[in-house]
Protein backbone atom coordinates (compact mmCIF):
# COMPACT_ATOMS: atom_id res chain seq x y z
CA UNK A 1 0.00 0.00 0.00
CA UNK A 2 1.17 3.60 -0.99
CA UNK A 3 1.45 6.18 1.35
CA UNK A 4 -1.49 8.00 -0.64
CA UNK A 5 -3.55 4.73 0.05
CA UNK A 6 -2.18 4.35 3.84
CA UNK A 7 -3.10 8.23 4.64
CA UNK A 8 -6.74 7.93 2.48
CA UNK A 9 -7.65 4.92 4.62
CA UNK A 10 -6.73 6.38 7.63
CA UNK A 11 -8.32 9.54 7.21
CA UNK A 12 -12.01 7.55 5.58
CA UNK A 13 -11.54 5.41 8.97
CA UNK A 14 -11.03 8.79 11.31
CA UNK A 15 -14.45 10.04 9.74
CA UNK A 16 -16.49 7.18 10.71
CA UNK A 17 -15.16 6.25 13.93
CA UNK A 18 -14.51 9.81 14.93
CA UNK A 19 -18.34 11.18 15.15
CA UNK A 20 -19.27 7.29 16.79
CA UNK A 21 -16.78 7.76 19.49
CA UNK A 22 -17.86 11.60 20.12
CA UNK A 23 -21.29 10.88 20.36
CA UNK A 24 -21.43 8.07 22.33
CA UNK A 25 -18.95 9.94 24.57
CA UNK A 26 -21.45 12.87 25.02
CA UNK A 27 -24.11 10.25 25.37
CA UNK A 28 -22.52 9.33 28.70
CA UNK A 29 -24.08 6.30 31.27
CA UNK A 30 -24.34 2.79 29.49
CA UNK A 31 -23.54 4.21 25.67
CA UNK A 32 -20.01 5.41 27.09
CA UNK A 33 -19.85 2.24 29.73
CA UNK A 34 -20.69 0.00 25.96
CA UNK A 35 -17.61 2.36 23.83
CA UNK A 36 -15.05 1.68 26.90
CA UNK A 37 -15.73 -1.75 27.27
CA UNK A 38 -15.11 -3.01 23.50
CA UNK A 39 -12.50 -0.97 22.67
CA UNK A 40 -10.99 -2.39 26.67
CA UNK A 41 -11.96 -5.88 25.33
CA UNK A 42 -9.95 -5.65 21.93
CA UNK A 43 -7.00 -3.83 23.29
CA UNK A 44 -7.15 -7.26 26.13
CA UNK A 45 -7.35 -9.37 23.07
CA UNK A 46 -4.60 -7.62 21.56
CA UNK A 47 -2.53 -7.25 24.76
CA UNK A 48 -2.85 -11.38 24.97
CA UNK A 49 -1.56 -11.96 21.50
CA UNK A 50 1.50 -10.08 22.51
CA UNK A 51 2.27 -11.93 25.43
CA UNK A 52 1.50 -15.15 22.99
CA UNK A 53 3.97 -14.18 20.36
CA UNK A 54 6.78 -14.37 23.55
CA UNK A 55 5.55 -17.59 24.07
CA UNK A 56 3.20 -17.44 26.81
CA UNK A 57 -0.43 -18.87 26.86
CA UNK A 58 -2.60 -16.61 29.05
CA UNK A 59 -5.97 -17.53 30.03
CA UNK A 60 -8.00 -14.77 27.25
CA UNK A 61 -11.23 -16.07 28.09
CA UNK A 62 -10.81 -15.66 31.31
CA UNK A 63 -9.34 -12.47 31.36
CA UNK A 64 -11.81 -11.31 28.58
CA UNK A 65 -14.76 -11.60 30.80
CA UNK A 66 -12.85 -10.39 34.37
CA UNK A 67 -12.33 -7.45 32.47
CA UNK A 68 -15.72 -6.95 31.11
CA UNK A 69 -16.92 -7.14 35.03
CA UNK A 70 -13.65 -4.87 36.07
CA UNK A 71 -15.46 -2.60 33.41
CA UNK A 72 -18.80 -2.51 34.69
CA UNK A 73 -17.38 -1.93 38.37
CA UNK A 74 -16.89 1.33 37.28
CA UNK A 75 -20.65 2.35 36.15
CA UNK A 76 -21.79 0.41 38.78
CA UNK A 77 -23.30 2.91 41.20
CA UNK A 78 -25.28 4.13 38.31
CA UNK A 79 -26.65 0.65 38.19
CA UNK A 80 -26.76 -0.25 41.94
CA UNK A 81 -29.13 3.34 41.91
CA UNK A 82 -31.47 0.92 38.91
CA UNK A 83 -31.42 -1.78 40.03
CA UNK A 84 -32.27 -0.55 43.51
CA UNK A 85 -35.46 1.16 42.23
CA UNK A 86 -36.45 -0.99 40.16
CA UNK A 87 -36.82 -3.78 43.12
CA UNK A 88 -38.30 -0.80 45.23
CA UNK A 89 -40.85 -0.30 42.49
CA UNK A 90 -42.07 -3.37 41.80
CA UNK A 91 -41.58 -5.27 44.50
CA UNK A 92 -41.11 -3.10 47.44
CA UNK A 93 -37.89 -4.25 48.32
CA UNK A 94 -34.72 -2.86 49.89
CA UNK A 95 -31.89 -4.37 48.71
CA UNK A 96 -28.53 -4.81 49.95
CA UNK A 97 -25.82 -4.33 47.81
CA UNK A 98 -21.85 -4.00 47.51
CA UNK A 99 -20.81 -0.41 47.54
CA UNK A 100 -17.80 0.82 44.29
CA UNK A 101 -15.41 -0.07 46.27
CA UNK A 102 -16.19 -3.72 47.51
CA UNK A 103 -17.01 -4.79 44.57
CA UNK A 104 -13.78 -4.09 42.86
CA UNK A 105 -11.92 -5.28 45.19
CA UNK A 106 -14.17 -8.88 45.70
CA UNK A 107 -13.84 -9.31 41.86
CA UNK A 108 -9.99 -8.23 41.48
CA UNK A 109 -9.65 -11.13 44.47
CA UNK A 110 -11.61 -13.60 43.18
CA UNK A 111 -10.16 -13.33 39.06
CA UNK A 112 -6.86 -13.45 41.07
CA UNK A 113 -7.54 -16.53 43.16
CA UNK A 114 -8.95 -18.40 39.88
CA UNK A 115 -6.10 -17.65 38.10
CA UNK A 116 -3.87 -19.18 39.94
CA UNK A 117 -6.66 -22.26 40.38
CA UNK A 118 -6.61 -23.12 36.52
CA UNK A 119 -3.10 -22.84 36.36
CA UNK A 120 -2.83 -24.98 38.93
CA UNK A 121 -4.59 -27.64 36.73
CA UNK A 122 -3.28 -26.71 33.42
CA UNK A 123 -0.20 -28.24 31.47
CA UNK A 124 0.32 -25.69 28.91
CA UNK A 125 3.43 -23.52 29.00
CA UNK A 126 4.78 -21.83 32.47
CA UNK A 127 2.25 -21.46 35.17
CA UNK A 128 3.97 -18.28 36.29
CA UNK A 129 4.17 -16.32 32.92
CA UNK A 130 0.85 -17.28 32.10
CA UNK A 131 -0.51 -16.18 35.61
CA UNK A 132 1.45 -12.87 35.38
CA UNK A 133 0.28 -12.01 31.72
CA UNK A 134 -3.36 -12.76 32.32
CA UNK A 135 -3.14 -11.19 35.74
CA UNK A 136 -0.88 -7.82 34.02
CA UNK A 137 -3.37 -7.64 30.76
CA UNK A 138 -6.73 -7.30 33.19
CA UNK A 139 -4.76 -4.70 35.27
CA UNK A 140 -3.28 -2.50 32.51
CA UNK A 141 -5.70 -2.27 29.99
CA UNK A 142 -9.47 -3.34 31.55
CA UNK A 143 -8.56 -1.42 34.89
CA UNK A 144 -7.02 1.59 33.45
CA UNK A 145 -9.52 2.08 30.38
CA UNK A 146 -12.43 1.73 33.38
CA UNK A 147 -10.88 4.76 35.26
CA UNK A 148 -12.38 6.52 32.09
CA UNK A 149 -15.65 4.76 32.49
CA UNK A 150 -15.03 6.42 36.80
CA UNK A 151 -14.15 10.06 34.68
CA UNK A 152 -17.18 10.31 33.16
CA UNK A 153 -19.42 8.59 35.75
CA UNK A 154 -18.03 12.00 37.92
CA UNK A 155 -20.64 14.25 36.20
CA UNK A 156 -22.71 14.15 37.80
CA UNK A 157 -21.90 11.54 40.34
CA UNK A 158 -19.35 12.72 42.65
CA UNK A 159 -19.65 16.20 40.98
CA UNK A 160 -19.73 18.54 44.22
CA UNK A 161 -22.51 20.90 42.61
CA UNK A 162 -23.02 23.18 45.68
CA UNK A 163 -19.23 24.69 44.73
CA UNK A 164 -20.10 25.90 41.14
CA UNK A 165 -24.16 26.37 41.94
CA UNK A 166 -25.55 29.43 43.80
CA UNK A 167 -28.50 27.26 45.40
CA UNK A 168 -26.41 24.35 46.31
CA UNK A 169 -28.46 21.48 44.80
CA UNK A 170 -28.30 21.41 40.99
CA UNK A 171 -32.19 21.44 39.45
CA UNK A 172 -32.74 19.91 36.75
CA UNK A 173 -30.83 22.26 34.08
CA UNK A 174 -28.27 22.31 36.03
CA UNK A 175 -27.32 18.60 36.25
CA UNK A 176 -27.79 18.78 32.13
CA UNK A 177 -24.83 21.20 32.23
CA UNK A 178 -23.04 19.08 34.50
CA UNK A 179 -23.40 16.08 32.54
CA UNK A 180 -22.34 17.68 29.62
CA UNK A 181 -19.12 19.16 31.09
CA UNK A 182 -18.37 14.94 31.74
CA UNK A 183 -18.45 14.36 28.28
CA UNK A 184 -16.62 17.37 27.30
CA UNK A 185 -14.15 16.86 29.45
CA UNK A 186 -13.44 13.38 28.22
CA UNK A 187 -13.73 14.75 24.81
CA UNK A 188 -10.98 17.43 25.36
CA UNK A 189 -8.94 14.36 26.92
CA UNK A 190 -9.32 12.39 23.26
CA UNK A 191 -8.50 15.29 21.72
CA UNK A 192 -5.32 16.62 23.44
CA UNK A 193 -4.37 13.00 22.90
CA UNK A 194 -4.90 12.96 19.41
CA UNK A 195 -3.07 16.71 18.69
CA UNK A 196 -0.56 15.55 20.66
CA UNK A 197 0.32 12.21 18.48
CA UNK A 198 -0.17 14.24 15.29
CA UNK A 199 2.11 17.33 16.33
CA UNK A 200 4.45 15.32 17.61
CA UNK A 201 4.53 12.85 13.86
CA UNK A 202 4.50 16.29 12.13
CA UNK A 203 6.99 18.17 14.10
CA UNK A 204 9.52 15.29 14.60
CA UNK A 205 8.96 15.14 10.82
CA UNK A 206 9.96 18.00 9.92
CA UNK A 207 12.81 19.35 13.06
CA UNK A 208 13.48 15.83 14.68
CA UNK A 209 17.02 15.81 15.02
CA UNK A 210 17.65 14.10 19.06
CA UNK A 211 16.38 10.51 18.78
CA UNK A 212 13.84 10.55 22.11
CA UNK A 213 14.41 6.48 22.78
CA UNK A 214 15.99 4.62 19.94
CA UNK A 215 15.80 1.23 21.56
CA UNK A 216 12.08 1.56 21.79
CA UNK A 217 10.94 3.50 19.12
CA UNK A 218 13.86 4.38 16.48
CA UNK A 219 12.03 7.34 14.73
CA UNK A 220 10.86 9.42 18.02
CA UNK A 221 12.43 12.63 18.63
CA UNK A 222 13.06 14.58 21.47
CA UNK A 223 11.93 17.70 19.17
CA UNK A 224 8.41 15.89 18.28
CA UNK A 225 7.69 14.54 21.79
CA UNK A 226 8.60 18.72 22.75
CA UNK A 227 5.47 19.69 19.72
CA UNK A 228 3.59 17.27 21.18
CA UNK A 229 3.33 18.50 24.75
CA UNK A 230 2.89 22.11 23.61
CA UNK A 231 -0.28 21.15 21.56
CA UNK A 232 -1.76 18.89 24.42
CA UNK A 233 -1.36 21.82 26.66
CA UNK A 234 -2.59 24.34 24.22
CA UNK A 235 -5.61 21.99 23.28
CA UNK A 236 -6.50 22.06 27.20
CA UNK A 237 -6.33 25.70 27.24
CA UNK A 238 -8.91 25.70 24.19
CA UNK A 239 -11.19 23.78 25.96
CA UNK A 240 -11.14 25.11 29.36
CA UNK A 241 -11.97 28.32 27.52
CA UNK A 242 -14.50 26.68 24.69
CA UNK A 243 -16.41 24.54 26.96
CA UNK A 244 -15.04 23.38 30.39
CA UNK A 245 -16.49 26.26 32.49
CA UNK A 246 -15.85 24.12 35.72
CA UNK A 247 -12.38 23.91 35.20
CA UNK A 248 -9.40 27.04 36.12
CA UNK A 249 -6.95 27.77 33.79
CA UNK A 250 -3.90 26.15 35.84
CA UNK A 251 -5.75 22.93 36.38
CA UNK A 252 -6.53 23.07 32.48
CA UNK A 253 -3.00 23.65 32.00
CA UNK A 254 -1.86 20.82 34.06
CA UNK A 255 -3.99 18.57 32.77
CA UNK A 256 -2.52 19.55 29.54
CA UNK A 257 0.84 18.76 30.68
CA UNK A 258 0.09 15.90 31.84
CA UNK A 259 -1.40 14.20 28.88
CA UNK A 260 1.69 15.84 26.90
CA UNK A 261 3.91 13.49 29.04
CA UNK A 262 2.31 10.42 30.18
CA UNK A 263 0.44 9.83 27.18
CA UNK A 264 4.23 10.07 25.32
CA UNK A 265 5.41 7.48 27.31
CA UNK A 266 2.02 5.20 26.96
CA UNK A 267 2.70 4.88 23.83
CA UNK A 268 6.35 3.84 24.79
CA UNK A 269 5.19 1.58 26.78
CA UNK A 270 3.60 -0.20 24.35
CA UNK A 271 5.80 0.06 21.73
CA UNK A 272 8.42 -1.34 24.28
CA UNK A 273 5.50 -4.67 24.29
CA UNK A 274 5.99 -4.91 20.67
CA UNK A 275 8.92 -4.44 20.29
CA UNK A 276 9.49 -7.38 22.85
CA UNK A 277 7.17 -8.94 20.80
CA UNK A 278 9.00 -8.55 17.27
CA UNK A 279 5.90 -7.09 15.77
CA UNK A 280 4.99 -3.91 14.05
CA UNK A 281 1.16 -3.39 15.52
CA UNK A 282 -0.90 -4.85 17.99
CA UNK A 283 -2.93 -6.57 15.36
CA UNK A 284 -4.62 -4.96 11.62
CA UNK A 285 -8.21 -4.92 13.00
CA UNK A 286 -8.56 -1.02 12.17
CA UNK A 287 -7.27 -0.20 8.33
CA UNK A 288 -4.42 2.01 7.76
CA UNK A 289 -4.00 2.35 12.12
CA UNK A 290 -2.95 -1.13 13.43
CA UNK A 291 -4.80 -2.56 16.22
CA UNK A 292 -7.12 -1.10 18.92
CA UNK A 293 -3.82 -1.31 21.37
CA UNK A 294 -1.69 0.91 18.83
CA UNK A 295 -4.72 3.64 18.97
CA UNK A 296 -5.60 3.95 22.42
CA UNK A 297 -2.00 3.36 23.92
CA UNK A 298 -1.85 6.40 25.15
CA UNK A 299 -5.67 6.11 27.12
CA UNK A 300 -4.98 3.60 28.43
CA UNK A 301 -1.82 5.05 30.74
CA UNK A 302 -3.49 8.53 31.08
CA UNK A 303 -7.03 7.96 31.89
CA UNK A 304 -5.78 7.07 35.91
CA UNK A 305 -4.29 10.09 36.12
CA UNK A 306 -6.41 12.28 34.54
CA UNK A 307 -9.38 10.67 36.78
CA UNK A 308 -7.22 10.90 39.56
CA UNK A 309 -6.69 14.83 39.08
CA UNK A 310 -9.86 15.80 38.29
CA UNK A 311 -11.52 13.82 41.44
CA UNK A 312 -9.37 14.07 44.00
CA UNK A 313 -7.63 17.96 43.17
CA UNK A 314 -10.10 20.03 40.60
CA UNK A 315 -12.90 18.67 42.29
CA UNK A 316 -11.85 17.83 45.76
Amino acid sequence: MSKFESLFTRVLVALVAIPLILWLTMAGGYFFFFLVTVISSLALYEFYRLAEAKGAAPLKTLGLIAGVFINGVFVYERLQVDIYQFFLDHFGVHLSMFSQHQLLVVLLLKFLLLVLLVELFRTKGSPMVNAATTILGVLVISLCFGTLIFLRELFPYGFPAYKFFTAGLADDQQLAQINQWGGYTVIAVFISIWMCDTAAYFGGSVFGKHRLFERVSPKKSWEGALFGFIFSVLTMMAAKALVLGYLPYRHALVLGALIGVFGQLGDLIESRFKRDAGVKDSSALIPGHGGVYDRFDSLVYISPIVYLYIDFVVLS
